[in-house]
This record gives structure tokens, C-alpha cells and sequence, in this order.
């Protein structure tokens, strides 16, 4: 799906396309000769659409067509129409990004976020531009943990980001813009139910109130998640089972004005996921994916996000913004299998991180920028497993990791049609080989008014994490504290043209390498090794376009071609890379009114993939077609609708783990 938005007189309307009007104030009361004059109103298609803010593309708020960098936006509108309840259900339609995940397809499965042949540990998650990735084990951040109710926007930035953000920014850099109060107070509560047992409670208060503003909320979801399945390839049909789940988060944000110069912020995220983890089913004559795994195996994952912000515009303009931040995470995760034989273990991770980021963004000429600064992070991670048959305990591993970094970024508009950035960061780790240097430079070149030339070289890395350097004890796996970063080159062009007043295509052509991938070696006993090199080439289409009045219809589609350059198995070189082969095309036609009537139908397709490096074992592509349904019932009251896999296609996303089949979603909301 595109980066968009669209505004209206009553409230935000939906759109899966990019889709802008221009209109009086949205408080503003309609008299009823207005909406006479609304249902003539056109909506058109522009080049406006590149006016969305984005953070990740500048470490500052700019907008889409700002970036040198090819970005792609979901916002509180889309997220809304699509009925995405977590961020992970939310980048689905987004080019640039397979995001299916490889743990099944219901709600709460772990996701996973490949982005131009980068793994999800080589992927760099933020919350509101500031890290959250884990360094203890598993790398990345699972998505489907984070419920969207709280989510402003969602931006995508594909290709390396280490100058900006430092490590694991080596296949991209995914930023959750949550809500800020609004300015007036609003109340905001929905419900809704749904196929396998769902159903949703959440309410949403905003406002300010003698210069405070405040944010405050709560979500519950809930599943059973018990849904019927067929894979073909080995003629079995059953009911899934063991794979409900269960949130329950909250979240809070305040902003104190002081004064006209400084701005106080701060914010908490509970973050809760309860989850029967049902594994592999298994499968005739073998042995599914995890068929250890027990009836009662469960998930329980327990966070709590800190952030306290200080802004302060400096001198007597607006040209130069400093920003302080301190913030702290701390998890508590839980895997249990209560298997009374020796395959039965209990595994808990307990972290904790505490960061601090001091930048200054300073236009010091009309046609020059620059953003620059310092960051640091301290994560200490514990990970323990009990077995169940032998009654022990082991600590697999005890350890912190400091990671600090000096940045600079500079811009220069030499003409209004041309403009070029450099940055670089030094990073300073606590590893033996952690440190790491990030050089990236961008252009833009503007021909005329319709059509943008953008062409970008960046160098990222991803620093070792605990259990690569300390090892897994339970699992006989020694640590290797010798391992050197992860590194990536990733160069890509692009062009975004407009067509006519009608539409926008936007093009990026990339390249992207990673060189010495940290790989898990088995032997007696296992250990990591840094080995090999992996390219991926391909290319990012978007296009939105007008076809009626009131008729929009968007078209993404990403091309992977990713494969294995060096490994100490040459039997694999020039294999296609496990999972990140997939080519993706999302395909949507809309109907929508400037009253808020909102109907769409999206066709998404996953080509076929391979599972294994070795290419001995593939699945096959499928293609689902959702359907997604908004009617304002009053000015305040709007039903929302979803029926998803409206042809129950079955597949599997990894194998012997089958996806949800057809499923609906029906809903109320009401804002006061």
C-alpha cells in the first residue's frame, strides 16, 4: 500500500491509495448547504501527496518529498480502514517489505520484517526515533507485540540506515510514530468482534488542558485463534489448536509548554502478549516443524517503554531545535513447554536498556541544514532455561553490551531543484571488534514540476548480541566473543512521476550487500562464526492513481532477487536466499466519498520461495483478496468491516505452519 493521507470536514477519512484534498477546518460544523457542496467536492490525486511528514529519512521532522530516500508511509487513517490491530498487520500492504511472517498467520504469531534480503535482526525497529531493537537473542522486535491504538503512523525506510541510527540498520529501519494529544479533548472508545473468537475493547482519551497536554489509553484483544487448515503438499486437514492470545496494553504520553522556547514530554507504553504457541503440526511419516512442543506450551511477554523528551528552540527563530532524551526499556519474557521429559524446558529472559540521545537539527542558512549528535545504550540481558526431566537450571547467558555514537548530517539545496546529504557516524561498542564507521550520501534533482530523479549510497552494520558472544549453555552453544559487526553497502536510484493531476509512480532500483553474516555452527560443541556474503537486487514500484470519480486504485510491487555470494559451503553460492526471495504485489481498488463512506477490495500475492539456503525445499505462492468496509452511522459513530482471504486460500507462511484461511472483523467506534 502507498504513503498517503487525505484530509475532510468530518474527521479523517480512509484511504488505502494517496489522496489528498484541500478543506476548511475539521471542527469546523457543516451547515447543510456545505454538504451539498461536499458531495460535488474532488478529490484528486497530486503531487501533494509528498507532503506527509516523515521522521526516519532526516532524524527530524521533514516531509516524503524531502528524502533522497525512497519512504513509504502507512497513517492513522489507513491503519483504521484496514482494521490492522497490531503494527505487523499494518505494513502489510507497504511495498519494499515481506512481512507475512514465518511462525504462522494468526493474530499474535511472531512476525518477521525482510527487507531487501535483511533478516528481522537486521532490520532496525524505533519508537518515536529511538531504538528498541533486542541485543540479547533474538534480535529485532517481535511487531506483533505492539497494538496500534496508540500509533499515529508507521514509516518504512528501506536500505541501510546506520548513519542516522546505527546498528542492525542493514536492510532497513521501520519508526512507530505514536499519537500526541490533541487540541481539543477527545474521547475515543470501539469495540469489535470477529472469526476464532476475537474480540476488542479499547478507549482513547487526548487533550490539553492550560498548556499540558495528555495521552492516555487502553487495549485489550483477544483470541482463540482455533481455525481449520488443509496443506495440500501433504494432504492434511485439521483444526489449529493451542494459539490463542491475549493483550492487554496501556499507554500514557504528557507534554508540559514551558514557555514559547521548551517542551516537556514524557511517555510510558505497558506492553503485554499472552500466546499459546502452537508450533509445527505434525505430519504424516515425519516430525512437524516443533511437534516438541506441547498442548500447554505458552508465550508470556511483559514490557514497559520509558521516554522523557526535552525540546528547546534555541536563539529567537525556529531554525535550530535541541533535543535530550533519556529513556528505559524492561522486558520480561517467558517461554514455557511443560513437557515432563527431558524435551520440557522453561526459558526466561530478563532485560533491561536505558539510553540517552542529545541532537541538534540547526538551519543555519536558508538552503542548509544540519543534524547532528550523540547517542548511547546500555542493554544487560539474563537468559536462563529449566528442563523439566532433569530438574536444572542453566544460565545461558549474563551480559551488557554499551553502544555509544557521535553523527553528523549535513544538507545543501544548491539550487530549488537540487539537493545532496552526507552523513557519518562513528560508533564505539564495549565489544572487542564493535566499533564501526557509517558513511552515506543522497541526491535529488528535480526535472520540472512533474518528475524527481533520487539516487543514495549507505554503509551499516550490526554489532554481535549477547548470546553470539556468550553462547546458549542449556543448548551446549559456546560464545564466540572474537565475532566482527555485520556489515552492509546499499545503493539505490529511483524517480517519482507524476501523471498529470491523475496519480503518482514512484520507481527505486537498489542493491544491497552484507558481508560477514554472524551464522549459527553446529559441532561438538556449536558456536557462531562470522561468514560469507549475501546480495540482493531488486526493484520497489508504487503507484496511486484516480480512475473515476470517487474511484482510486493503488498497485505496489517489490522484486527480490536475493542470493548467496560467498559461504564455506560452496555448494550453495548463487542459491536464492532462504525466504527473502519472494517477490510481493498488492493490488487495491477503492470507493470513497468526502462524507466518510469507505469501501475497498486489495489483492496481495507472494510469489513462491525457498525455505533452506541448500534451494531443496520451497512453498508455493498464493494470493488472497480482502475486503475492507467504513459507513459513518452519525457524525461521531463509524462501523468499520474486514473479510479477509475472502477465498479461503490455504497456505503455509513457513512449513508445516498453516495461515488463517477466510476470517471476518466487524466493529464500532465512537469519538466524543
Amino acid at each position: 500500500m502507498s504513503a498517503g493521507y487525505r484530509t475532510r470536514r468530518l474527521g479523517a477519512a480512509v484511504a488505502l491509495g494517496v489522496i489528498v484534498i484541500q478543506c476548511p477546518a475539521v471542527n469546523a460544523q457543516p451547515a447543510a448547504s456545505d454538504l451539498l457542496e461536499e458531495d460535488e467536492e474532488e478529490i484528486t490525486v497530486t503531487g501533494k501527496i509528498l507532503n506527509q511528514p516523515v521522521y526516519a529519512p532526516f532524524r527530524r521532522e521533514a516531509t516524503v518529498q524531502d528524502s533522497t530516500r525512497p519512504v513509504y508511509v502507512i497513517n492513522r487513517e489507513q491503519i483504521e480502514a484496514q482494521g490492522a490491530r497490531t503494527v505487523q498487520e499494518a505494513l502489510k500492504y507497504l511495498p519494499g517489505i515481506l512481512s507475512d511472517g514465518t511462525a504462522g498467520g494468526q493474530l499474535g504469531a511472531l512476525s518477521s520484517q525482510f527487507i531487501r534480503g535483511g533478516n528481522s535482526a537486521q532490520v532496525l525497529i524505533l519508537l518515536d526515533g529511538r531504538p528498541i531493537n533486542d541485543v540479547g537473542f533474538f534480535g529485532g522486535f517481535d511487531l506483533s507485540e505492539f497494538t496500534t491504538d496508540n500509533v499515529e503512523r508507521i514509516e518504512l525506510l528501506p536500505g541501510g540506515g546506520s548513519t542516522l541510527y546505527g546498528s542492525d540498520a542493514l536492510g532497513g529501519v521501520i519508526n512507530i510514530v505514536t499519537r500526541s494529544p490533541s487540541t481539543k479533548p477527545e474521547v475515543t472508545v470501539r469495540a469489535a468482534i470477529g472469526s476464532f473468537g476475537l474480540n476488542e475493547q479499547a478507549i482513547q482519551a487526548r487533550g490539553k488542558t492550560d498548556g499540558l497536554g495528555w495521552s492516555l489509553g487502553y487495549s485489550r484483544i483477544q483470541a482463540d485463534n482455533n481455525f481449520p487448515f488443509k496443506i495440500d503438499r501433504i494432504d492434511l486437514e485439521d483444526r489449529r489448536e493451542n494459539a490463542n492470545v491475549l493483550y492487554n496494553n496501556l499507554n500514557l504520553k504528557l507534554e508540559g509548554q514551558l514557555g514559547d522556547r521548551n517542551k516537556l514530554s514524557f511517555s510510558t507504553l505497558y506492553l503485554t502478549k499472552q500466546f499459546g504457541v502452537a508450533g509445527g503440526v505434525p505430519i504424516p511419516d515425519s516430525i512437524g516443524a516443533f511437534n516438541t512442543l506441547t498442548p500447554k506450551a505458552e508465550q508470556y511477554t511483559d514490557e514497559i517503554l520509558l521516554d522523557l523528551v526535552w525540546e528547546s528552540k534555541l536563539g529567537n527563530s525556529n531554525n535550530s531545535l535541541l533535543t535530550s532524551r533519556v529513556y528505559a526499556d524492561f522486558l520480561k519474557y517467558n517461554f514455557n513447554n511443560p513437557d515432563p521429559n527431558t524435551f520440557g524446558t522453561k526459558d526466561d529472559v530478563n532485560r533491561r536498556a536505558v539510553g540517552l540521545q542529545v541532537q541538534h537539527n540547526w538551519q543555519f542558512a536558508k538552503n542548509q541544514t544540519l543534524t547532528y549528535g550523540f547517542d548511547y545504550r546500555n542493554t544487560r540481558s539474563r537468559n536462563t532455561t529449566f528442563t523439566y526431566g532433569l530438574g536444572t537450571t542453566d544460565v545461558n547467558y549474563n551480559g551488557d553490551i554499551s553502544q555509544g555514537a557521535v553523527f553528523a548530517r549535513y544538507e545543501v539545496k544548491f539550487t530549488p531543484s537540487f539537493s545532496m546529504n552526507v552523513g557519518l557516524r562513528q560508533d564505539f561498542n564495549s565489544l572487542v571488534n564493535g566499533s564501526f564507521t557509517s558513511p552515506s550520501v543522497g541526491a535529488r534533482l528535480a526535472l520540472g514540476s512533474s518528475t524527481t530523479l533520487r539516487a543514495n549510497y549507505a554503509r551499516s552494520f550490526r554489532a554481535p548480541q549477547i548470546s553470539n558472544l556468550e553462547g546458549l549453555a542449556a543448548f551446549n552453544v559456546v560464545g564466540n566473543p572474537d565475532l566482527k559487526p555485520e556489515t552492509g553497502d546499499s545503493f539505490d536510484i529511483g524517480i517519482d512521476q507524476q501523471l498529470g493531476k491523475i496519480g503518482l509512480l514512484r520507481l527505486t532500483f537498489f542493491s544491497n550487500r552484507i558481508d560477514d553474516l554472524i551464522n549459527f555452527k553446529f559441532g561438538t560443541p556449536s558456536t557462531y562464526e562470522n561468514i560469507g556474503r549475501v546480495r540482493t537486487l531488486g526493484l520497489e514500484a508504487d503507484l496511486n492513481i484516480q480512475l473515476a470519480r470517487h474511484v482510486y486504485a493503488f498497485a505496489n510491487y517489490t522484486l527480490n532477487d536475493a542470493r548467496i555470494v560467498r559461504d564455506r559451503d560452496p555448494e550453495i553460492e548463487d542459491n536464492e536466499l532462504s525466504f527473502r526471495g519472494a517477490d510481493s504485489l498488492n493490488l487495491g481498488f477503492a470507493y470513497e466519498t468526502p462524507k466518510g463512506i469507505y469501501a475497498a477490495v486489495i489483492l496481495r500475492y507472494l510469489s513462491d520461495y525457498f525455505v533452506n539456503d541448500t534451494n531443496t525445499e520451497s512453498l508455493p505462492g498464493y494470493t488472497t483478496v480482502d475486503l475492507k468496509l467504513r459507513i459513518p452511522l452519525s457524525k461521531t459513530v463509524v462501523f468499520n468491516g474486514s473479510l479477509d482471504n475472502l477465498f479461503n486460500q490455504q497456505y503455509e507462511q513457513y512449513p508445516d505452519y498453516p495461515a488463517v484461511g477466510r476470517s471476518f472483523r466487524v466493529g464500532i467506534s465512537a469519538t466524543f
